[in-house]
């Protein structure tokens, strides 16, 4: 069972965070992709020969930044209790109650507001309107 349930309510109330931080979410993914991309570039490059080490060094440190943003991101939405279900979508789910059992409000970064809803073992495909 879930740590938190929301009310539709409150779920709606949590739109604006929700939002902000699913955008930065998909924007550190952005960066840990070009970074990692960058550096397996500059590591075929050396070819093991230790060129280019300061250069693989900053591309590190780059990377390991950019993960620590998306890590940092996605612990804060998971500590207000909402589950992230696909960073490039910017698909999240809110546990809530329907009907005396735990389902999911699930919302996805562009639409307007919470519209649907899924059983907990159905997922994106079960979505049901509210």
């Amino acid at each position: 069972m879930a740590d938190r349930l929301f009310t539709l309510e409150e779920a709606r109330e949590l739109l604006p965070t929700v939002r902000q931080l699913l955008t930065e979410i998909r924007a550190a993914k952005g960066e840990v992709d070009s970074s990692g991309a960058e550096m397996a570039r500059l590591l075929a490059l050396t070819g093991g020969n230790g060129h280019l080490q300061n250069d693989l060094a900053s591309s590190r440190s780059n990377v390991e930044a950019a993960a620590g943003r998306l890590q940092d991101r996605i612990a804060e939405l998971e500590d207000i209790g909402v589950e992230l279900k696909g960073i490039d979508e910017g698909l999240c789910d809110f546990p809530s109650m329907r009907e005396e059992r735990v389902v999911y409000l699930c919302f996805r970064l562009g639409e307007d507001d919470i519209e649907f809803w899924h059983e907990l073992d159905t997922g994106f495909s079960g979505r049901q309107p509210l």
